[in-house]
């Protein structure tokens, strides 16, 4: 091994947001993928345009400020103004492919008898249907607002959708206008056509048809939808005399007003009514963004939830492991051995299930959790709020600044406080990521900890969708390190010694650096290194310097990282043992799992973080040992190594920054649909050491 490489030079990572928009093509991927269904294709484009707005919203902020950041550091050191321009040019592609990808969908939906017109294209009838609709249901609602010089510049609402006009009257000449679309309306207008066909038209087209009305007296020379995109990266200002809640609240408050980021318009817009608008905005034509029309796609989520299920996935059927199913004590299923339950495949209710259990047992003491993002479902809720009307002592770190979940999980920390439940925001400058539930329970006498630690949130709804892996047990240690690591969260955060857990920003960085290290060592002896990781993203660039030092030392490196990767694979320096695939498919793939060979001696570790210098330096993050030998080997055989056997929907990381399929080598095997087909094998385990 060269002693000459430099293992932090530039040359040797992907830039970060390249990777991102890279990860936003393999959805769109599947969003052509017409081996899909045709619903589960349209909801893939609209996950596409979601996470492109939210990138806009998040990321682009950072690149133009010129201030670095924890969170927004880039480990190929490529210049602001630089990335802008790559970045803004992979975006044009990105919308252009949108327009292709959503024009196609409508040619698959019309041949479905679902169609999405033009005005032009409505029958008299229809017509007539559309402008009554008009009348009646949006027309008091719109307000048109005057561009010229005896009116300001409206201010435009982020991510809100638009129509322009441009208009000209007897007096004034040419003149532009703008009327914001109402939210509280569909997009996607019904008319009538009969039973067997579904028809639309678009809410901005029936507003543009209808402009004489807002307009009387002029003449429309041209109507053109458009969106504001604002910088939603909101910082949280606090100072002694303020309460942490109050400062999110008023950080929040001011998400729409942040500064615009990016105008994106209908291509048919002239150049000079753009540019004012540019100009008002005060954008550059770098930021703007032009599409025929692939404008405010996240809508499509309203023609998925049509009730047409021969265009959709078949409905998964969760379970619950054979034994619980014949015992249903989740005490008992618990006390046998360490458990581990895979969602979507094993249903979330169950966790609920033993939050409920656990808050009507008269031998439970106390209940202490952690919550990221609890969602609109009320029943962990009402699962505490049980245990509380029974007398039990509970305790809630409600992580009131998670993106975009910030409204919600203040009325939930409210609501929790308003019926005696113990309710803290733990450390100031610390995000709280961490998923952790701890039961305490009188056994002879004796107080036993039950113990819940996940790589999901307590999010009913999105335990449905999401990929994660939640771990149970009564191990003592373990139990006492959450303790502890509640203690701490509830207390004054501080540093502390923990047995099992691998805690950020404590211990969790430097322990996975030395257990690489350790790796590269065995190696070395024996020949027999072996590292797998699955995460979210690996940005952070001291473990990707200590993966390029293994791949160096002959060590085998293995990953699967859904979204970002910097890592640059396949370089004949550093990087030709590692091997990165994602997997982009129906459920969002969301579990952590860090698997080191160590000489035959594997050990494992799961839970909430991910290799991004955010998770290890900005949050607090657990990883949590899978000390069963049987039942880290099941994980490791029947998810991990099914994962990587991925044959249909992984695709593999070039050395370029760009994905392709995996080959198909031998039977094709899907991993998601082999978890549904082989529901809960990795519940039975080897009665072998």
């Amino acid at each position: 091994m060269s002693s000459k490489v430099d293992l932090y030079d530039k040359k040797y990572y992907i830039n970060r947001e390249m990777s991102w928009l890279e990860f936003n093509q393999r959805c769109l991927d599947e969003a052509n993928n017409t081996d899909n269904p045709l619903l589960e294709r349209v909801k893939f484009l609209a996950i596409c345009y979601n996470n492109l707005n939210e990138f806009l919203m998040i990321r682009m902020p950072g690149l133009l400020s010129n201030i670095p950041s924890i969170a927004q550091s880039a480990p190929d050191y490529i210049i602001n103004d630089k990335i802008i321009s790559m970045v803004s040019d992979r975006m044009n592609r990105l919308y252009s492919d949108y327009e292709v990808c959503w024009k196609n969908l409508r040619k698959g939906l019309a041949k479905e008898k679902i169609k999405i017109k033009k005005i032009e294209e409505l029958t008299k009838e229809q017509l007539e249907c559309v402008r009554t609709y008009y009348k009646e249901r949006v027309h008091m609602m719109l307000t048109p607002l005057a561009l010229d010089i005896s009116h300001p510049f409206p201010f435009i609402s982020n991510n809100s959708l638009n129509v322009a006009f441009r208009l000209r009257g007897e007096e004034n000449g040419v003149v532009y206008a703008r009327v914001k679309v109402p939210d509280t309306v569909d997009r996607f207008v019904r008319v009538n056509a009969g039973k067997s066909k579904t028809e639309y038209v678009l809410i901005e087209d029936v507003i543009k048809d209808s402009a004489y009305l807002l307009f009387p007296g002029m003449n429309i020379l041209g109507a053109y939808s458009f969106c504001i995109i604002r910088n939603a990266d909101v910082k949280i200002t606090i100072d002694e005399a303020c309460d942490l809640m109050d400062a999110v609240e008023e950080s929040i408050n001011g998400r729409d007003m942040g500064y615009p980021v990016a105008m994106i318009a209908e291509s048919s817009m002239p150049k000079n009514m753009l540019q004012k608008f540019l100009k008002n905005l005060n954008l550059t034509e770098q930021q703007a963004i032009t599409t025929k029309d692939a404008l405010a796609l996240s809508d499509l989520w309203e023609l998925y939830a049509l009730d047409r299920p021969s265009l959709k996935e078949k409905p998964l059927i969760q379970s619950t492991p054979i034994d619980l199913q014949e015992d249903g004590d989740m005490f008992e299923w618990i006390k046998k051995r360490d458990r581990i339950l895979y969602h979507p495949y094993e249903s979330f209710g169950n966790i609920v299930m033993f939050m409920r259990q656990s808050a009507m047992d008269p031998n439970v003491q106390s209940i202490k959790i952690c919550l990221y993002r609890l969602g609109s479902d009320p029943s962990i809720f009402e699962t505490l709020k049980a245990a509380r009307m029974n007398g039990k002592s509970v305790s809630v770190l409600m992580e009131l600044r998670a993106k975009f979940d910030e409204d919600r999980n203040i009325r939930w920390a409210k609501d929790l406080e308003a019926i005696g439940v113990h309710v803290v925001y733990g450390p100031v400058n610390l995000k709280v990521h961490s998923k952790l539930l701890q039961v305490v329970r009188l056994e002879n006498g004796h107080l036993v900890t039950y113990t819940h630690m996940s790589s999901g949130n307590y999010n009913v709804s999105t335990a449905k969708q999401y990929g994660d892996i939640s771990f149970l047990t009564v191990n003592k240690e373990i139990g006492e390190d959450v303790s502890e690591l509640f203690n701490a969260l509830t207390g004054y955060y501080g540093q502390r010694k923990y047995k099992h857990l691998l805690v950020a920003p404590v211990t969790l960085k430097a322990s996975l650096l030395k257990k690489i290290d350790n790796e590269i060592k065995i190696h070395e002896s024996n020949g027999n290194g072996h590292i797998i990781m699955k995460a979210n993203g690996l940005v952070d660039q001291d473990i990707i310097a200590a993966l390029y030092k293994a791949s160096m030392a002959g060590v085998k490196v293995d990953l699967n990282i859904r979204g970002l990767c910097c890592l640059r694979p396949g370089n004949p320096e550093v990087s030709k043992n590692i091997r990165v695939i994602s997997i982009v498919d129906r459920f969002l793939e969301h579990s952590r799992i860090y698997y080191f060979n160590n000489n035959g001696k594997p050990e494992m570790y799961m839970g909430s973080s991910d290799m991004m210098p955010r998770n290890l330096l900005a949050r607090i993050e657990v990883l949590f040992p899978v000390l069963d030998k049987d039942l880290m080997k099941s994980i490791k055989e029947n998810i991990l190594d099914i994962h990587f056997a991925d044959n249909v929907k992984a695709k593999e990381l070039r050395e370029d920054g760009t994905y392709v399929p995996v080959k198909k080598d031998g039977k094709p095997l899907r991993s998601q649909q082999w978890f549904i087909e082989h529901n809960g094998c990795w519940q039975y385990r080897s009665q072998k050491n």
